[in-house]
């Protein structure tokens, strides 16, 4: 038995045991478009709109290309561009941050909870100044962020609210689910997310059938009727194949979530006081659905290689926060302007959780860090 132990390996993702559990579903949903001859816009598109708008406990739900093209387009609606500002976390996917020097306006950084890593709404509410449109609230690792702060300090300075709900699919804060609070919200199905596409897709939520209307209207390049051009919109529509994959893994994403948040726990029980690993923090108001689970240790490099060795894939999510990227000299930050980003992405370490997962692949990586720290290294 310990033979065959040392021999596992442990990749950081993998998806064969969610898409062979689904296989038939999906090879008949593929079946069904390539026989129907409508492959843009077509009624698989409307149906899944449908079916996650209802997910989300919202009116309305616009499928779009990717993630990042769906805050593009909120933003859009939003009528945001140049000579506004946009509060961004410091610490987020490059994407939170690319759609908004995209349309033009500025974003401006606002430091983490030190505990939840989510953006902190006391820091929010410092940074706001008269240029101040919106706030993106990124609900990192798949932990909601504080929404009812930040839906408050929105009210009061009059500004929108933007979800990036791209890793939270399914979490809550204060019993609302997530892609649900804000005026429009965005989402990426891509392959790796916790509902995840076999290729790029995207989704835009909202309550508001004006800033739907508009959205429909930026992803099919402007038009409401094909030839005619109300808006310079844009080519980032999501197509009726991978419409229908979403429509079928929707049906499962309760039960993976349940799954995922299983793990979760298997790995809090074995690497409670390991080293010097502080493991994710949950808000008593927050559900957390873990697209990632995240630790950190002062040693992470160190117990990266090692697992790594050991035939473990880890990953860092995100090495160098947003305002220490190359494309964002111009901004002219330094390293040091926003410690509690660099700090966790200099000590953040994710490791492998996905459905399908076993408990003793689970044991294998707790013990694997265990003895990584029992041995000095």
């Amino acid at each position: 038995m310990i033979s065959n132990i040392r021999k596992m390996k442990i990749p950081f993702l993998s998806f064969q045991p969610m898409q062979e559990s689904i296989r038939e579903e999906m090879i008949n949903s593929f079946t069904e478009v390539y026989d129907s001859a409508w492959y843009v816009l077509g009624k698989k598109v409307e149906a899944f709109e449908q079916e996650y708008a209802s997910y989300n406990s919202v009116s309305h739900c616009v499928g779009v290309s990717n993630g990042l093209d769906a805050l593009v387009i909120s933003l859009k609606t939003l009528h945001i561009g140049v000579g506004d500002e946009v509060i961004v976390p410091s610490n987020t996917f490059i994407a939170s941050v690319l759609a908004v020097t995209y349309v033009g306006a500025t974003p401006v950084f606002v430091e983490p909870d030190e505990k939840t890593y989510n953006i902190n709404p006391v820091s929010i509410d410092r940074a706001i100044t008269s240029k101040t449109k919106a706030i993106i609230a990124v609900h990192l690792y798949g932990q909601a962020c504080d929404m009812t702060a930040i839906s408050r300090i929105a009210e009061k300075h009059r500004l929108f609210i933007i979800e990036d709900n791209a890793q939270a699919h399914g979490a809550s804060f204060n019993n609302k689910i997530t892609g649900s609070w804000g005026h429009i919200n965005a989402t990426s199905f891509y392959p790796g997310k916790n509902l995840g596409a076999l290729g790029d897709a995207g989704a835009i939520t909202t309550n508001d059938q004006a800033l739907a209307d508009q959205a429909r209207v930026f992803r099919n390049y402007g038009s409401q009727k094909k030839y005619y051009n109300q808006e310079a919109g844009f080519n980032m529509r999501l197509d009726e194949l991978q419409a229908a994959f979403l429509s079928v893994k929707l049906k499962h994403i309760d039960k993976w979530t349940r799954q995922r948040q299983e793990i979760a726990e298997w790995y809090r029980q074995l690497l409670m006081g390991t080293g010097d690993i502080i493991l994710p923090f949950i808000h008593s108001e927050s559900t957390h659905v873990y697209h990632l689970f995240v630790i950190t240790t002062h040693k992470r490099d160190e117990l990266m290689k090692f697992l790594s060795e050991g035939n473990i894939q880890t990953q860092i999510h995100y090495p160098v926060p947003p305002h220490l990227q190359d494309c964002y000299k111009y901004l002219g930050f330094s390293k040091g302007d926003f410690p509690i980003a660099e700090k966790l992405a200099e000590t953040c370490l994710s490791l492998p959780l996905y459905p399908g997962m076993s408990r003793r692949e689970v044991e294998f990586v707790a013990d694997n860090i265990k003895r990584f720290f029992t041995n000095g290294f």
